[in-house]
């Protein structure tokens, strides 16, 4: 899915910031625990997964199904 890559490669560069920023204001042992949790959440294993779900699900409910005629009625309902 084109959309996805082009999510996740945005979703990339801002990662790469925030562990920089994170680094400077942590120890080695914090940033080292901060960094694994991070990539957990927004790699492949979370955010990324869910991404991924979301939009093949949205991709899904926008085919259509049947020939979408509507159903013709007797007047006054059934006989």
């Amino acid at each position: 899915m084109k959309a996805l890559d082009e999510i996740q490669a945005l979703i990339e560069a801002r990662k790469n910031r925030v562990l920089t920023c994170a680094q400077i204001g942590m120890n080695e042992f914090q940033f080292t625990a901060f960094r694994k949790i991070f990539l957990d959440e927004f790699g492949k294993s979370g955010l990324g997964s869910d991404l991924e779900k979301l939009l093949r699900h949205s991709s899904i409910e926008t085919t259509r199904q049947g020939t979408g005629r509507h159903t013709l009625c007797k007047k006054g309902g059934v006989p």
